[in-house]
Parts: structure tokens; C-alpha cells; sequence
């Protein structure tokens, strides 16, 4: 974990600075697809992302060493062949793992989140999942233990592999001729994007577009049909924390409402999108009918709102960059400590942006346990480290300051509570 913390110190700066580029070109070609919620709530989503996988927190049923062991064939040498094989291998496994997110129930929770945003730009290429951590794509990882690719260079190829799809989610980039028939690229990937019924589940591969051709999901970008992202059933929502929780919420819900014993249990291993009958008359819920009339999720905020959330952002990011510098350094103890801050931080200032009632108490609440934080915790003690601690304090001091601010202002919106 200490060298994909140093891998993270290196590609989150790369990030950041295509994602200014690729805004800065859209207002220089009149042409902005990022809106300034939409984007906090992808970046933020990347963080949560981040930090769950390198403080190892997935279940693991399955590991690439264990089916390595046991179903090794041949021995490859070490060469540029077999890492090659090792590339095409994860990619074929990608695909699979990609394609039952798409297709079950209870797997399109672990992904419902990249496709959560309305736009489609380099910044909702970091919404990743926080439930996709179960170790199930390693089983379509078999063909490569059964090559004998050893599990060290699955490990350095796996975070290029995920890195390598950042690029094509842009709308700044056309066809790209003959690469199409090679290479997953933007316009592909916007057909993948989209809810329009000639696009939706198709293009599903990540790096090379030949398993979409080969297995009959693959869809190109048509002219005379402009892509509309989303999901059929709007999340409605900044939260990313929320959003890796809201489809299993409503499976949850669905589940224990129906009267059928059968559909309570299948309802998990259903296609994407299945609610027994006697649930949806009992428990309707919104679903974008036509795509061209749909209405994208966009409170008016007042200039205090996106004060608000521009400061959390900016200092997540210099928590999370303390947090990488020092990983190797510190406990258990203070690394979960900064798992909390930067969690807390993320619903809780996401949650004030979506206007719920109860967000600005709870971001009294954060601010509570930030300042037990620093109190209990060695790492932001003021006497251990004075500059962070000082730093945090000052930080908290703001936070409630604008939390204040916000409470005296008009509110959002009438919006339910979740």
C-alpha cells in the first residue's frame, strides 16, 4: 500500500491538471461541460474511492495468489510477451466484471456511481465505487493463473490498466479512424455513458473495443442521436457516499415490502433494474421515460454555497496530500483517523449542497469530532505536530463560521429527506 500511495502522490496532480486543461478548453471553445457541484461531487468521489482501497478496507472472497497457485499450467518467462498476455488478460477480465455490473441486480450497486453524473468530462472518470471491493472480478482473472502470469505483475499492470481508461471520457475528442476498430475510445465511451435506448449496457470494454465486437455489445456513436448521460433512475443527488448506497437502499426496501417470498430472494440475482410487482405500485419511483426532456439534478445556490463547498475541496485536497506524504509513517490508528476526517468532510458538505435539513447540524457534529481528533490523536496532537494541528483548528474554526452563514441563509430547495 505504500508504493500505491506514492503512485497516488504522482497521478492525483496529473488528474487534477487535465481536468483545469479540459475546463479551460471548454470556455475557450464556448462549449463548458462541467458544471461546479457536479465536478466537487466526482473529484470527492474519487477520494472515497482512493482511500478505501489503500487502507484495504474490501472484503476479499477471492484472491488472484489463490487460484495462481493451484492453477498454474505453464511458467512464463519474464518478457515483454508476458506482460502483454498479463494486459490482455486483466482487459478480458475488465470486460466480463463490467459486463455483470451491467446485467445483475445486486452488482449494479458496485457501479451505478460512475454513471451517477449527468455530464460526461475527465472528471467523472474518478467516480468510482466504494462496494466494488468484494474481490469477485478476480475470478474472471482465472485464464491468467491458469497462463501462470504471476500475481507481482498483475499488480503492476492492474492500477495502469484502470489509469489507462481516464483519458477517453471527454467530449472534446471525435472519432479517431482506424483506432475505433482497435482502442475503447471517447466516442465509444460516450456511447457507453449514455441513457438513450439505442446506447444503453453497449461498449463495455475498457481498453481494446475487440470484446464488444466479438460479443455483440458494441454500439458506435451515432450522428443523428446526441448521447444524454445519467442513469434511468436519477440519483438526485452530490453525495457520493449516498450514491454508492442508494440502489442497495431501494433492493433493501423492495425486498422487504413484497409479498412474494420467491421475489425477496431473487430480486438480487434479477437484471439490472427488476422490482417485483406488488413493490412498484406500492413504492413508485422516478424513471427518466424521455431522455430529451430529462431535467438535470441543479439547485440555485447562492454565492455562500459555493464558497461553502470550494473551501472543503481545496482543503480535502491538502489533507489527502498530508495523508499520502506521511502513509508509510504513521498508525493504524491515525490513518483511520484521517479516513474519518476526509469521509466526514466529503457527506458532510456534499449533504449541505443538496440541501437537506439536517446537514448543517451535522456539520456542527463533523466539526465536534474533528476537534476530538486533534485532541486523541497523536499524528494531529499540538504538541506532536504543531503545524497540522494548527492548520486543522483554523480549518474547523472556518467551517463553522460558514456552516453558520449558510444556516441564516434562504434554503436551497424544499427537498425530502433521504
Amino acid at each position: 500500500m505504500d508504493t500505491y500511495a506514492n503512485i497516488l502522490l504522482i497521478t492525483i496532480p496529473i488528474f487534477l491538471v487535465l481536468i483545469t486543461i479540459e475546463i479551460l478548453y471548454g470556455v475557450w471553445k464556448k462549449d463548458q461541460q462541467h458544471s461546479f457541484m457536479d465536478t466537487i461531487s466526482s473529484l470527492s468521489s474519487g477520494f472515497t474511492n482512493l482511500l478505501v482501497d489503500i487502507l484495504g478496507l474490501g472484503i476479499i472472497i477471492f484472491s488472484y495468489p489463490f487460484f495462481y497457485e493451484r492453477l498454474k499450467v505453464i511458467d512464463l518467462e519474464e518478457s515483454i510477451l508476458l506482460y502483454f498476455i498479463a494486459f490482455v488478460c486483466i482487459d478480458f477480465a475488465s470486460y466480463c466484471h463490467h459486463r455483470l455490473n451491467h446485467s445483475i441486480n445486486i452488482f449494479w450497486n458496485m457501479h451505478v456511481i460512475h454513471h451517477s453524473s449527468e455530464e460526461f468530462n475527465l472528471a467523472c472518470a474518478l467516480r468510482q465505487s466504494i462496494t466494488n471491493n468484494l474481490g469477485i472480478g478476480v475470478l474472471f482473472l482465472i485464464p491468467a493463473a491458469s497462463l501462470g502470469v504471476p500475481p507481482q505483475v498483475i499488480a503492476i499492470l492492474g492500477p495502469l490498466h484502470l489509469f489507462g481508461q481516464f483519458w477517453y471520457h471527454t467530449k472534446h475528442i471525435g472519432k479517431l479512424g482506424w483506432l475505433e476498430y482497435i482502442l475503447v475510445t471517447p466516442s465509444q465511451h460516450r456511447v457507453h455513458h449514455a441513457i438513450n435506448k439505442e446506447y444503453i449496457d453497449k461498449n463495455l470494454a475498457a481498453i481494446f473495443c475487440v470484446w464488444d465486437r466479438a460479443f455483440g455489445t458494441f454500439q458506435e456513436e451515432l450522428d443523428d442521436v446526441p448521447c444524454v448521460y445519467g442513469t434511468l433512475k436519477p440519483v438526485e443527488t452530490w453525495n457520493p457516499i449516498w450514491i454508492n448506497f442508494q440502489h442497495l437502499w431501494c433492493l433493501i426496501q423492495d425486498a422487504w415490502y413484497t409479498n412474494s417470498l420467491k421475489d425477496k430472494f431473487r430480486i438480487w440475482f434479477m437484471p439490472t433494474g427488476w422490482r417485483p410487482e406488488d413493490v412498484t405500485k406500492k413504492l413508485p419511483r422516478a424513471k427518466v421515460e424521455n431522455v430529451y426532456s430529462q431535467e438535470k439534478y441543479k439547485p440555485e445556490y447562492k454565492l455562500i454555497h459555493k464558497i461553502f463547498a470550494g473551501f472543503h475541496f481545496v482543503v480535502q485536497n491538502i489533507i489527502l496530500f498530508v495523508f499520502l506524504t506521511s502513509f508509510s509513517d504513521i498508525s493504524l490508528a491515525d490513518k483511520t483517523a484521517y479516513f474519518i476526517l476526509i469521509f466526514s468532510t466529503i457527506f458532510s458538505s456534499t449533504s449541505v449542497m443538496d440541501g437537506f435539513k439536517w446537514s448543517t447540524t451535522f456539520e456542527f457534529l463533523r466539526i465536534f469530532i474533528g476537534i476530538a481528533i486533534i485532541i486523541y490523536s497523536q499524528e494531529f496532537n499540538l504538541t506532536y505536530n504543531f503545524t497540522l494541528a494548527t492548520f486543522l483548528i483554523s480549518y474547523f474554526a472556518v467551517s463553522a463560521i460558514l456552516n453558520f452563514l449558510l444556516i441564516k441563509s434562504v434554503p436551497l430547495r424544499n427537498i425530502q429527506e433521504i
